[in-house]
């Protein structure tokens, strides 16, 4: 099962490309910009459930679409392209077994534990 995830978050991860390739950005903010979404880790440094707050939402598939669709809907490429970032970044973090967060910590994820 957990080969047939990974499959599925590339496929998303490939489509984040597609939509990205839609947009007027050069290739290289997408390159810059996917791990950003990393930063909001910064959350743990005030314990583990700011941190997993923080994380989940930057991290988090259906808040990235809302960001997307809002960028459509306002035609401004610059929140098109948050949303995709926010959803490439998910999907590639889920390829790698990086999940949403428990409040338990860090490597406690909806996928299951990291590093088991």
């Amino acid at each position: 099962m957990k080969t047939i995830i990974k499959l599925e978050e590339l496929a998303l991860f490939i489509l984040g490309i597609f939509l990205f390739n839609r947009l007027t950005f050069d290739w290289w903010w997408f390159l810059v910009l996917i791990l950003t979404p990393d930063l909001s880790m910064l959350g743990y440094l005030f314990g583990n459930k700011s941190g997993a707050l923080c994380y989940n939402v930057f991290h988090h598939k259906g808040i990235a679409l809302l960001v997307y669709a809002l960028g459509c809907y306002l035609s401004l490429e610059a929140i098109q392209l948050a949303g995709i970032i926010l959803f490439s970044h998910s999907a590639m973090d889920r390829v790698f077994g990086y999940g949403l967060k428990y409040e338990k910590g860090f490597k406690y994820t909806h996928l299951g534990e990291i590093g088991k």
